[in-house]
């Protein structure tokens, strides 16, 4: 085994992983490790991917299922509407440029990863729904399902919010629910792109291997590590991966400007210091929140 495909197959365990703790995140890895790691063209990295997160989401129900966290006619439903989407978005993606699929999935892990580390608004007070209305699940099934297809992003990250955040489901049930999606959505892209794209099927089943056996342990960790903070320290490697991800598609004279690193700095910067600052103010208010409650049973 090639030093080379011994690293990428090492790495594919955080695909596993990130499955099984956060039920997203596999193609946000899966991309750059197999374009800048195994050295695939982009196409038939993101096609590879699809594969690969494919495999590794079927694999990370099993666990959820046994829990109970699965609503399944939302997750059935949104996988339908998503599959649609990703294989229209797989053909497609037969004629937009690498490079701009490369730059469109940076810019979607970038936001992804803003969405992680401002974190959900607790639901309180409303009960959770055990399905989500169709029209909703139809709709937000079609358009995540597109991207799926069309930068070989397995979802998780658009699926996940759309459940938790807009259909207010619970999170460890949003999560289960998501695998199914992706599951479903990584396969109708693959298919889409299996008609301009070949695979190397031995690397492929090398790196699926390792992502799934990260998966199982990821399913083990969870539950021990703190949501929350794993959520956030995640959601910051995701920035930096965008970010080299979208410097790579800049022209050479612009990548290797002292200028372009200060901005991306400056602008890093920028963004820690808010998402601190809203931290402290969200922080504060849920102080305040919980003083007055206090007071108010003391009342009572």
């Amino acid at each position: 085994m090639s030093g080379s495909l011994a690293l990428t197959v090492g790495l594919a365990v955080l695909i596993g992983i990130s499955l099984g703790l956060l039920g997203g995140g596999g193609s946000i890895l899966a991309v750059p490790l197999l374009v800048y790691v195994a050295d695939l063209p982009a196409k038939e990295a993101i096609a590879t991917s699809l594969l690969v997160v494919g495999v590794t989401s079927a694999v990370g129900v099993l666990p959820h299922k046994r829990a109970g966290r699965i609503r399944w006619r939302t997750g059935l439903l949104f996988g339908v509407a998503g599959m649609a989407g990703a294989y229209v978005g797989g053909r497609l993606g037969e004629f937009v440029p690498a490079g701009v699929l490369l730059t469109g999935f940076a810019l979607m892990m970038l936001a992804t990863a803003i969405a992680m580390i401002r974190g959900r608004r607790p639901a309180a007070g409303r009960p959770a729904p055990r399905e989500l209305p169709v029209r909703r699940v139809v709709l937000d099934g079609v358009v995540v399902g597109l991207v799926t297809g069309l930068v070989g992003a397995g979802g998780g990250f658009l699926v996940v919010p759309a459940l938790a955040l807009l259909g207010g489901l619970p999170m460890p049930v949003a999560v289960g629910t998501s695998l199914v999606v992706i599951a479903m959505k990584s396969f109708a892209g693959l298919a889409g792109y299996l008609s301009s794209v070949s695979i190397d099927w031995g690397l492929a089943a090398a790196v699926t291997a390792a992502a799934v056996v990260g998966s199982l342990l990821g399913g083990r960790l969870a539950g021990r590590v703190p949501e929350d903070v794993l959520r956030k320290v995640f959601g910051w490697f995701v920035v930096v991966m965008g970010v080299f991800v979208l410097a790579q598609q800049m022209p050479d004279q612009v990548r290797t400007s002292p200028l372009l690193w200060v901005a991306l700095g400056l602008a890093l910067a920028t963004v820690v210091g808010f998402t601190a600052w809203r931290s402290r103010q969200r922080g504060r208010r849920r102080g305040r929140q919980a003083d007055h409650d206090l007071v108010a049973t003391g009342r009572r």
